[in-house]
Order: C-alpha cells, then sequence, then structure tokens
C-alpha cells in the first residue's frame, strides 16, 4: 500500500507541468474569472481536462489482483488488472472550475477512454469518471474561489466514491474488494493531494500575473501622473528632459530620449556623450516613425549611430502624436535586442499613447486659456462705453453750471478713461490702481450728487499690491450709484472696504439705498436680466470674470434689504493662483 502511494505521489510531477501549461490558455483564464463560458470556451475546456484525465489514466500503474504487483500497463488490460490512476485530478478540477457541462463532458471522454481499455474494473471506473465531474460540478460556487482543504476534499471524496462504484459493479466481488483494499487508500490521498496541488499552483501563478499587471497598471499610472505637469507646458527641451528622467527612473532601459520632427530634444543614459540634445537625429528608423506615425524597433544595423564605440545596439521608437500628426518620437535605448522583451515593446507602445494624449491635453488647455483671455478682454470692453455714457451726461449737465468744475471732471474722466483702455490690454492689476481708478470714477459721480452723496474708505493697506482683474470695482460701485442711492434726497452713502483675512481678501461695497426685489437678488451677477432700471450686465460680467479668474469660491456675494441697504462682496486668494 505504501510503495503504491510513493508511486502517485512520484508521478504527480506530470500534474505540475500540465498545471503550468494550463494557465497559459486563455480559455483558462476565463474559466478562473468568469462565472460562465461561452460555447466555444466550454468545448475547449471540456477537450482539454478530457485529454488530461486521459493523460493521468496512461501514467498510472497496473495492479494484478492475482499477483499482487504493480507495472506499467500496456494499451489493453487483461481480465485480472485494474489501473491505479490520477485520472480523477482532470475531471475534478474540470467540474470545480467549469461546471457541470464541461465537468460531464470531460468525465465522458476520459470515461469512455479507460472503458477501451478493458480490465475487470472498465465499466466501474469509466462511469466513476463521469460521477466525478458531476461531484465537482455540484461543489462549484459562483463568484467564488475553491479553497485548497475543499479542493482536497472533493479529489478525496470523488475517488472514495470511484472506490465504492468498483465494489457494486465489478465482477467478481471478491476481486472488486481485493483490489480496494490494495489501492484505495493511496488512490484516495494521492488524487487528493493531486487536486489540492494543481489548483494550488493555478492560484499561485494567476496572482503572480495578477500581481505583475496590478504593478503595470500602477507604474503607468505613477508615469502619466509625474509627466503631465511637464508636458502641459508643450514639447521642448525642458519638458523632454525632465520627461526621460522620468521614464529612465521607472523603466529602467539603457538610454532614454525624445526627439521633434528633427533634432534631439532631451537624452538620458548611456551614449549621452554624443547623443546630445539639439543636434540633429541620425537614425533612419527615426525618420520612419515620423514619416508613417508607426512603433519601428530597431537593431544595431539600423541605428546606424556615428559614433563607432555606441553601447546602444536596440531602440524602440515609437511616434508621438498631436491631433492625428506624428510631432516627434520617444526612444529607449538597450544595449542588445536581447535585453528588449514583448513587454517592454507593449510598455512602449502605451506609453507613446500616454504621452501623446498628454499632449494632446496641454494643446486643448491653451486654446481654453486663449479663449477664456479672449472673453475676458471682450468682457472688459463692454464695460468702458457704459459708463462713458453716464460721466458725459453728469459733464454735460455741469458745462452750464460750473465750467471750472466740467474742466476738472473732464480731467478726470481723461485720467479714468486712460486707464479703462489700459484695462484691456492687461490681464490682472493691482488694488492700488484699481481703487485710483474708482476714485477717479467717484469724482464724477460727487459732482453729479453735488451734498448727497458721501464716500467712505475701510482699506487695509497691507493688500494693496494684490492682483485682480481690472474693472471689477467700478460696475459695482456704479451699481450702488445708479439703482442703489440715486433717488435719494440726502445721507446717501457708499462704503468701500478692502479687509485682509487669512486665505482671503474680501472686497465689499455696500450703499444704504433702497435695497433690490428680492425676487431679482439670486439672479443678479448669475445672468442677464430685464427689469425696468437694468439688464445687470455690468455685475454678470463682474461675476463671470472673477469666476473666470480665481474660481468659484470668487463669485459676487449679494445682500440686500428693501429701503435699507445692499451689499455686494466677492473675494480673491491670498495665494493668488490664477485659473
Amino acid at each position: 500500500m505504501l510503495e503504491l502511494l510513493f508511486i502517485m505521489l512520484e508521478r504527480l510531477g506530470i500534474i505540475v507541468t500540465m498545471a503550468f501549461i494550463l494557465t497559459r490558455f486563455r480559455f483558462f483564464q476565463d474559466m478562473v474569472h468568469r462565472d460562465s463560458l461561452n460555447r466555444k470556451q466550454e468545448f475547449t475546456a471540456i477537450l482539454f481536462f478530457g485529454v488530461f484525465g486521459i493523460i493521468g489514466t496512461y501514467f498510472g500503474v497496473a495492479f494484478n489482483t492475482e499477483t499482487h504487483y504493480f507495472n506499467s500497463f500496456s494499451l489493453e488490460l487483461t481480465s485480472d488488472e485494474a489501473i491505479a490512476n490520477s485520472r480523477v485530478i482532470g475531471i475534478v478540477l474540470a467540474g470545480l472550475l467549469g461546471g457541470y457541462k464541461v465537468g460531464i463532458g470531460a468525465g465522458l471522454i476520459a470515461g469512455i477512454h479507460r472503458f477501451t481499455l478493458g480490465g475487470f474494473t472498465g465499466i466501474a471506473c469509466g462511469l466513476a469518471t463521469i460521477v466525478a465531474g458531476i461531484i465537482a460540478g455540484a461543489f462549484r460556487k459562483k463568484g467564488k474561489h475553491v479553497k485548497l482543504p475543499a479542493a482536497f476534499g472533493i479529489g478525496a471524496l470523488a475517488e472514495t466514491i470511484q472506490m465504492a462504484i468498483i465494489l457494486l459493479i465489478a465482477k467478481p466481488f471478491d476481486k472488486a474488494l481485493q483490489l480496494v483494499d490494495m489501492i484505495g487508500i493511496p488512490m484516495i490521498l494521492a488524487n487528493g493531494v493531486g487536486t489540492a496541488i494543481f489548483l494550488l499552483i493555478i492560484q499561485n501563478v494567476v496572482n503572480e500575473d495578477e500581481k505583475t499587471s496590478a504593478q503595470e497598471a500602477q507604474r503607468t499610472l505613477r508615469i502619466a501622473d509625474q509627466t503631465l505637469g511637464y508636458l502641459r507646458k508643450g514639447m521642448n527641451h525642458q519638458s523632454a528632459l525632465a520627461v526621460c528622467e522620468i521614464l529612465y527612473k521607472e523603466v529602467r532601459p539603457s538610454a532614454v530620449a525624445m526627439t521633434n520632427q528633427t533634432t534631439i530634444l532631451a537624452h538620458i543614459g548611456a551614449a549621452s556623450d554624443h547623443h546630445t540634445a539639439n543636434s540633429p537625429f541620425q537614425t533612419q528608423a527615426t525618420q520612419e516613425v515620423i514619416q508613417h506615425g508607426e512603433l519601428v524597433i530597431a537593431n544595431d544595423d539600423t541605428i546606424h549611430c556615428s559614433n563607432e564605440n555606441c553601447p546602444l545596439g536596440a531602440a524602440i521608437i515609437a511616434p508621438l502624436k498631436q491631433r492625428g500628426s506624428t510631432i516627434g518620437t520617444l526612444k529607449l535605448y538597450f544595449k542588445s535586442k536581447k535585453e528588449m522583451t514583448n513587454a517592454s515593446v507593449e510598455l512602449m507602445s502605451g506609453l507613446s499613447s500616454l504621452l501623446s494624449n498628454q499632449l494632446e491635453i496641454a494643446e486643448a488647455d491653451r486654446a481654453i486659456q486663449l479663449a477664456k483671455n479672449a472673453e475676458i478682454k471682450a468682457l472688459q470692453a463692454q464695460i468702458s462705453p457704459h459708463f462713458l455714457f453716464n460721466s458725459l451726461n453728469v459733464i454735460v449737465s455741469l458745462i452750464r453750471i460750473d465750467s471750472q468744475k466740467a474742466r476738472k471732471l473732464l480731467m478726470s474722466l481723461s485720467y479714468f478713461l486712460r486707464n479703462n483702455l489700459s484695462g484691456t490690454t492687461v490681464s490682472m492689476v493691482s488694488l492700488e490702481q484699481e481703487l485710483k481708478h474708482i476714485k477717479a470714477y467717484l469724482e464724477i459721480e460727487e459732482a453729479r450728487f453735488v451734498d448727497k452723496l458721501q464716500i467712505e474708505y475701510d482699506v487695509d493697506d497691507n493688500v494693496l499690491e494684490k492682483k485682480l482683474p481690472p474693472l471689477t470695482l467700478q460696475p459695482i460701485v456704479e451699481n450702488a450709484i445708479k439703482h442703489g442711492i440715486k433717488d435719494s434726497s440726502k445721507d446717501a452713502l457708499v462704503k468701500i472696504s478692502i479687509q485682509n483675512h487669512s486665505d482671503f481678501i474680501e472686497i465689499t461695497v455696500k450703499d444704504n439705498g433702497k435695497g433690490i426685489d428680492p425676487e431679482l437678488v439670486a439672479e443678479l451677477g448669475t445672468e442677464k436680466i430685464d427689469s425696468k432700471t437694468g439688464t445687470g450686465m455690468g455685475l454678470y460680467n463682474v461675476n463671470r470674470r472673477l469666476i473666470m479668474t480665481f474660481g468659484d469660491n470668487s463669485c459676487l456675494r449679494i445682500k440686500s434689504e428693501l429701503e435699507k441697504e445692499t451689499q455686494i462682496s466677492f473675494r480673491i486668494p491670498n495665494k493668488l493662483e490664477v485659473t
């Protein structure tokens, strides 16, 4: 009995080999990771495991019930012989991994084959092989992997049932009993262990593949995260050098290089003494990639380096594209083609697509920024004539009353318009400049309201160097005068506050006028509105520019109480990071 057990365990080496081979097949990977297979996959699995069962039969040993000897059996068995084998392992795994259909199908193939070999247990063993597939299929649970102790138990159970079937069917009974007595326990243990070992190898190989895939995915994401900030600046010497350094550290080839359509932008690693930046590339393969936009693998014969002692003997050259056109190349160099693997070629293909996408994003970002700047300029331009008409009306009314004052106001207006025109040519001005601009405006408005209007300033001088979009305060102050205190007979007050907080600077314009209809407060600044007094265009433009420049947290905040006061404020970040 111990002799047979050792023989069976020795021959489990074939199980190890078959398990490793099995992990290389696509259909098997589907069996491991999916709850169901299509017909083609099922047929492939049935055929494979069925053949595996036949191999398990042939790697068994023949037992003669008369002589009690174990021998390698021939293609036919005598009436006194039976086979101690590992056929059940393949069938059990077919059922555990593929379900009833695969288990029964593989069992039919291996079982019919066993029946054709003859021997007094031929029918019993053939039937037991099919039953093993059914039993294993019954233990398969969708969405769950079989654990190793369970695999051992199922393999041992299937073999135990085979022993029982032999006792029930095989004739004569005394030979069947003698056979089971001799081979039963060794086969039960060996096939249980074999099933567990087979499953263990499969799980380890698959887990290792998954771990490798996860590591590659992490590396790709890490490269993407590190390179994005540089490629957003476009493809130039500085950005290419940074990207090459990242790739050289992460991928570890002999060298990494990036080129545009004519010259080397950067080269890191071996041969950097003669593969220098800003020099024309010499490789014909690089020119082919530029022309055809497809990845090329170059060897020592096609690199054609001008330096005879160049240590670089092979390269993977991939295109970098923008809007479908090849604008440069990415190169991974190796000392010889032997160092180049299929994995490195696939990685290079993915990297070129990744970097090309980042270049596309950079181009899109630049286009968005240009459009944003153009819109800001357009919004600023809308404000200037809006104020000009009101100012001229004030001056015209003063010419007949006080020509000297009208002259002074014209000078103030001239100063104001100069600043207004410069505001359309710059994107940011200091709070100090904006405040001077407002004071020039208010000189005109104070003349208009004579002694009715009072202006108060509460300004933190320490923040006046901070920047904001030009022509931001004037529409808010104009709104306070035009719609807030216009109808006030006396004691009209406009207060301008600029205060520093830890994370932001808050600018507030408050008036004690008639207030705003509550129904309009929510709409002001967020959309153009139609009302008897105006369209809200000024506040809408200001709000739009603040959000485009600083983000949503800098939007206009409007509070108003009818017949009491209106307060409009906004915030700019202390750490200026314009969007």
